[in-house]
């Protein structure tokens, strides 16, 4: 069996990614239009209008973060501008990261967490 050398393979990965990259711009492309076409040109989080060379700065949001679930109706999707689509991504990714936790250090959900569960006995062992 021959062996590719590095740039042949480099070559392949570089020609994938490449496809990859504009099979998203081509699906993009596609809600992207039939939201603008659906939807009045405003953020649906700070209510900022756009139009003209701005219309550029309005982004499609799936709303269950999955960019193939494009529905005819458009009923995944809402505009927003690039601040407030950052923002909400951003959120998303912090809350993620406080409701993981670490193996060993399980929590009680917080509405059964009793913090001063056992207090009034360890008030009475000082006494």
């Amino acid at each position: 069996m021959p062996q590719q050398n590095s740039s042949t393979k480099g070559d392949q990965l570089d020609s994938v990614v490449a496809e990859a990259r504009r099979d998203m711009e081509r699906r993009q492309k596609s809600y992207r239009e039939r939201a603008l076409k659906m939807y009045p040109h405003v953020c649906g989080r700070c209510g900022r209008e756009f139009e003209g060379k701005k219309l550029k700065e309005l982004t499609v949001h799936h709303r269950d973060h999955n960019h193939d679930n494009n529905p005819p109706d458009g009923s995944n999707w809402e505009l927003l501008c690039f601040y407030c689509h950052d923002n909400e991504h951003s959120r998303n990714m912090v809350a993620d990261c406080y409701s993981e936790t670490t193996p060993g250090r399980e929590k009680e959900a917080p509405d059964t967490f009793k913090p001063f569960a056992g207090l009034e006995a360890l008030l009475k062992k000082k006494d």
